[in-house]
C-alpha cells in the first residue's frame, strides 16, 4: 500500500565538494556498477497521495479530524446564536424607542 522513496544521489560516488582550505579527499569509483534498484509493481487500483495533514489524521485513528470538525461547528454555532442575541436586543430597543416616541405626540 505505502512504499518508501529512497532519494537517489546525484552525484556519483567519485565526486566529492571540495571545503575551502582544506585538500579534496578522493574515494576511487566502484569497479563494478551497483545493481539498479528493483522497480515496484504498478498498483492495478489508484493510490492515495498523504498529505502532512492526513497523514497525522490517520496516524490519530481520525481523532484529529474529529476534534478539528468539532472545533469548527461549534465556533459557527456560537457565532449564529451571539448574532440572533444582538438582532433580538436591538428589535427590543427599536421597539421600544418607536413606542416613546408615539406617546410624545
Amino acid at each position: 500500500m505505502l512504499q518508501p522513496r529512497i532519494p537517489v544521489n546525484p552525484l556519483p560516488p567519485s565526486h566529492t565538494i571540495p571545503l575551502t582550505g582544506i585538500e579534496p579527499v578522493t574515494t576511487p569509483a566502484p569497479a563494478v556498477a551497483p545493481a539498479p534498484a528493483p522497480v515496484p509493481a504498478t498498483p492495478s487500483r489508484a493510490s492515495i497521495q498523504l498529505t502532512p495533514g492526513s497523514a497525522v489524521a490517520l496516524a490519530a485513528g481520525g481523532g484529529a479530524v474529529v476534534l478539528v470538525v468539532g472545533a469548527v461547528l461549534v465556533s459557527m454555532l456560537l457565532a449564529v446564536a451571539i448574532t440572533g442575541v444582538s438582532i433580538a436586543v436591538v428589535a427590543v430597543v427599536l421597539r421600544l424607542l418607536v413606542r416613546d416616541m408615539q406617546k410624545g405626540r
